[in-house]
């Protein structure tokens, strides 16, 4: 298995599921890896606007990037300033705002140096011309001392409300902590930053979390999940549901991961009893991989460059089989996105990709 490095593991990750399954995969498919962009500076976030152009964040350099993907016009909108990309920090996550083009605002979750000390930041970015014209700063959460679990995920749901997953920061009771602690938590807020109605506990929707860099909606269902590293055991893949407390905390050790906090405490869907370093996520709505495919759930991993894939159940609240090989990438995968055509993408550090029918 290969293991982390440069990032210090953009990841401290693993995986777990239908109970003590092992991290092997089933049977390999028939898909291959198209590359759509290539010479890139670690791509961890990346989405797309609705006419298909690629948007990316450089996670060192903190620069937001556009890229036409018919012709290759790839130009600079906007250098997010004073990023910290120490260990698994850095510009880490962007969303569109579901309104583009009439709002014109992209959304990028960064780690940043600031006069208030290192910071996880949600910023909203005006585009103008193709240009970033004002960004205004919608959440602040600090960084560290751990340079590692930040998490950095983010999007938009079917409700509009823009979901920010955090990481507990190496410190396993941040993320049972409700006073004010955003820390090991999905957060979810309006689209200007403010609290909407209906979360759990302020800007929380759930808790207990460690560290994720993967969440996706069920296109069918339009229920949310996530993928969450575990510490040397249990890779997670869970359906989050608001309020629940998915039970990461102090208790903890393997294989014992999901003993903390109060009842009544949600265990994952899919648990990967040998570590994988999971990551993205993405589900297949017209992917265009064969029938099979339909609705599936992929998941990708870092340590191992593997893309595996789930098939959900009848009332997609859970598990029928899984997980399959997709795609056993000679890099590590970090990042799985849905483009405006249904096609699923992914990253590496240096290259966007494309899955296709081989």
């Amino acid at each position: 298995m290969r293991r982390m490095g440069v990032v210090a593991a953009i990841v401290s990750l693993s995986l777990v599921g239908l109970v003590g399954a092992s991290s092997g995969p089933a049977v390999a498919a028939g898909v291959k890896a198209v590359r759509v962009a290539g010479g890139l500076n670690v791509p961890v976030g990346f989405t797309f606007l609705p006419d298909g152009r690629l948007v990316y964040l450089e996670r060192n350099t903190g620069w937001l990037r556009f890229r036409n993907l018919q012709t290759g016009n790839d130009h600079r909108v906007h250098r997010i300033l004073n990023v910290d990309s120490d260990g698994e920090r850095g510009a880490l996550g962007v969303a569109i705002h579901p309104a583009w083009p009439q709002m014109r605002f992209v959304y990028v979750f960064a780690t940043r140096n600031t006069p208030e000390g290192l910071r996880n930041q949600v910023l909203r970015i005006k585009v103008q011309d193709g240009r970033g014209v004002g960004v205004r700063r919608l959440l602040s959460i600090t960084a560290g001392p751990a340079s590692n679990h930040n998490g950095g995920r983010i999007l938009f749901g079917p409700d509009r409300k823009l979901y920010v997953v955090v990481g507990e920061n190496a410190v396993p009771a941040n993320s049972q902590d409700l006073t004010s602690n955003l820390h090991g938590k999905i957060l979810r807020i309006n689209p200007d930053g403010s609290t909407p109605e209906g979360n759990a506990f302020g800007k929380i929707w759930a808790y207990g979390l460690r560290n994720s860099i993967g969440m996706a909606f069920d296109p069918m269902t339009g229920r949310l999940w996530e993928t969450d590293n575990g510490p040397g055991c249990n890779d997670e893949l869970n359906r989050i549901v608001r309020g629940g407390n998915f039970a990461w905390g102090p208790n903890e050790s393997c294989p014992n991961t999901n003993n903390s906090g109060p009842r009544p405490r949600i265990h994952p869907r899919f648990t990967f009893a040998d570590t994988v370093g999971i990551t993205g996520v993405a589900f297949c709505d017209g992917c265009r991989l064969g029938p099979s495919y339909r609705g599936d759930l992929l998941v990708g991993a870092n340590n191992d460059g593997r893309i595996r894939r789930f098939d959900l159940n009848g009332t997609r609240r859970g598990l029928d089989a899984g997980p399959l090989l997709v795609l056993d990438h000679p890099e590590r995968v970090l990042s799985l996105e849905v483009g405006p055509n249904g096609r699923i993408f992914f990253s590496d550090f240096s290259a966007i990709y494309r899955l296709a029918p081989a």
